[in-house]
């Protein structure tokens, strides 16, 4: 499966917007079993309609993913069941950085300082909370059910 397109139209609102969460993700990272097992598992809860994660492997932090595009995408599938899209290969700092990854960290004042740092976006683009790799991917569940509440009842209050 090729890996979709970047990451900047994903984070447009719009009708089809839906509530985001953008993590960078890693394949040989010690954190990689917990985060990609916790993301699948709200994806499966409040995917696909209202919500995605967008993972993005990128091999800045500790060279923890020397694998080319594909072969993250198939690995995180076939280990991990993923189901959300997995994007190409990125830089997520310094000059190269991925556009769309400078306006998550210039929106939150939080820069990633390893794999699977995540970003929690509003359906109108707005970075709404930060949360670092240790922080147990269950912590962000409120946060996601509650802000695809707000989506739904704005959805139905403008019908």
């Amino acid at each position: 499966m090729e890996p979709p397109e970047p990451l900047a139209p994903r984070l447009r609102s719009g009708p089809r917007a839906k509530v985001t969460l953008v993590a960078n993700v890693a394949s040989d990272c010690r954190l990689t079993d917990s985060n990609y097992a916790g993301l699948q598992a709200l994806q499966r809860e409040f995917g696909p309609f209202h919500f995605s994660v967008l993972a993005f492997p990128c091999n800045q932090f500790g060279e923890a993913e020397p694998r080319p595009s594909r072969e993250v995408v198939s690995f995180a599938r076939s280990t991990y069941g993923v189901t959300f899209p997995i994007f190409h290969k990125i830089k997520i700092l310094g000059p190269e950085a991925e556009p769309a990854f400078r306006f998550l960290v210039d929106s939150s004042n939080k820069e990633p300082r390893w794999n699977f740092w995540k970003y929690l976006v509003s359906p109108e683009g707005h970075v709404v909370r930060s949360w670092r790799p240790e922080e147990p991917v269950d912590a962000i569940r409120p946060e996601v059910a509650d802000l695809i509440r707000q989506m739904i009842v704005r959805k139905r209050e403008d019908l």
